[in-house]
């Protein structure tokens, strides 16, 4: 069976029993977690989180982007998220590459863009926390704290 056509009966099946309504898009904890999106991290499953708990916020090596400061913002100032946890992990993809290589694969498409691989796991986590607490975009009371996830034991550790 095809992808698409699994995703769509797993989906019928989830909404057949879905008893999740009535949430409020303001996260419980007000907490919003930025993170990989690697395949292999369920952030919901190893930080204890249910739905309605955080906002999620997804990218290649858990990055604090432009973009995703433009997520927090929203979050907190719309939607009263108060902290922000960074989670990196090891065996991160973004640690295998540099820029030149990626815009060979892609070709004149990818000249000149930075896909922000990095050599260093732990730098990332810091200055992805470092960029948080500097951003005019939120307030100093804005709480930011890294870690690094290790995908072959499930555990955390702090940055």
């Amino acid at each position: 069976m095809p992808a698409r056509d699994e995703i769509l009966q797993a989906n019928a099946d989830y909404a057949a029993r879905f008893a999740a309504q009535g949430l409020a898009a303001a996260p419980s904890r007000r907490l919003a977690v930025v993170t990989c999106m690697d395949a292999r991290l369920d952030p919901a499953g190893f930080l204890g989180l249910a739905p309605g708990d955080a906002h999620v916020v997804r990218n290649a090596g858990g990055l604090v982007t432009d973009d995703a400061l433009r997520s927090l913002a929203v979050s907190h100032w719309l939607l009263g998220t108060e902290q922000a946890l960074v989670i990196g992990h090891t065996d991160c993809g973004m640690l295998s590459f540099a820029n030149d290589d990626l815009r060979g694969r892609i070709g004149p498409p990818a000249d000149g863009m930075d896909f922000l691989p990095f050599g260093d796991l732990e730098e990332s986590v810091r200055a992805a926390v470092r960029r948080i607490a500097e951003s005019p975009l939120l307030p100093t009371s804005f709480a930011a704290a890294g870690f690094v996830y290790d995908v072959q034991t499930g555990a955390l550790r702090a940055v």
